[in-house]
């Protein structure tokens, strides 16, 4: 008998090849997936936002979802469904559900800066539709909060099941463990790994195991156990990885992560969507410094 759920451990939110005409490169994306859980990630997270979902069509986040449920048989696919408008987020959920999904990700309003009774209607809509919600924490991007104290509402009334905290606020894990008890905390950012892990964060949806997944695993895996000496070999690892780690909290975070996989040899375009361009060539040196800096160390 195990207690762990779908979204416990290392979730992947997994980048988004595309052709040089800006089409979504279907394959390669289920190369990528497959690549993923081969070098230990746990579960896979299509359409979020480093899947550039706010760039697709309803049809291409429905294929892009289904690419990856196919690619990553017996593990575990937990599409984002955010979107403007909560229609739209309950009719993704729906197809989720038809297409054997045990949850999803979902982030809060985010057209505008929604009030905290909107935030909760939004989460109600879709939570009918009857699959665990893993709530979607980033107000540095959506400029909608779900603080503690409004997690602690949703979970109240049972409508999400745990929350990736991207807020980068290490200090929020402790409160939300006050006011909702019960409410799983996923690590939301690459570079508090570490930190939230101390806490007793059950999972991570994580942007650098699309580069360098068996580090980013074995890293994880060693800030989350309860054994002290883990701790130190986690912390030795992390001094390492975290030039790198701490893109996935800029702005530039999908082509830097995209950047990074190319360097290691994992993706072959660094290739984004509009409004997205490429990166200005100072922070692309830098960032495939930082890249090479970890390579050379054999993180992989």
């Amino acid at each position: 008998m195990t207690d762990r759920k779908p979204w416990h451990g290392v979730n992947l939110a997994t980048t988004l090849p595309f052709h040089d005409d800006l089409s979504v490169d279907y394959d390669a994306y289920a190369e990528l997936v497959g690549f993923a859980t081969r070098n230990g990630v746990t579960g896979i997270i299509p359409n979020g936002s480093l899947g550039e979902y706010q760039t697709l069509t309803e049809d291409e986040r429905k294929r892009v979802f289904l690419t990856a449920v196919e690619a990553a048989p017996g593990s575990a696919v937990i599409p984002g469904v955010g979107a403007y408008g909560a229609l739209e987020s309950v009719r993704f959920t729906e197809h989720a559900a038809e297409n054997g999904a045990p949850a999803v990700m979902l982030l809060p309003p985010n057209a505008y800066r929604a009030s905290d009774d909107e935030v909760v209607d939004h989460y109600r809509r879709v939570a009918a539709v009857g699959l665990p919600i893993l709530a979607y924490n980033n107000p540095i991007d959506t400029k909608v909060d779900l603080r503690p104290d409004l997690l602690a509402r949703l979970f109240d009334e049972g409508l999400i099941v745990s929350v990736k905290e991207f807020s980068g606020d290490v200090r929020h894990a402790y409160e939300i463990r006050e006011l909702a008890p019960g409410l799983d905390i996923s690590i939301g950012s690459d570079d508090v790994v570490f930190e939230l892990g101390l806490t007793g964060a059950v999972g991570w949806v994580a942007g650098y195991p699309n580069a360098i997944p068996a580090a980013t695993v074995e890293l994880y895996t060693l800030s989350t156990s309860d054994d002290p000496s883990d701790w130190v070999r986690a912390r030795e690892i992390y001094r390492d990885l975290h030039p790198l780690l701490r893109w996935d909290s800029k702005t530039w975070f999908v082509q830097a992560i995209k950047l990074s996989q190319q360097v290691a040899g994992v993706l072959a375009s660094t290739t984004t969507r509009p409004p997205r361009l490429a990166l200005p060539d100072e922070v692309a040196a830098r960032i495939i410094a930082d890249t090479e800096a970890v390579l050379s160390k054999g993180y992989r």
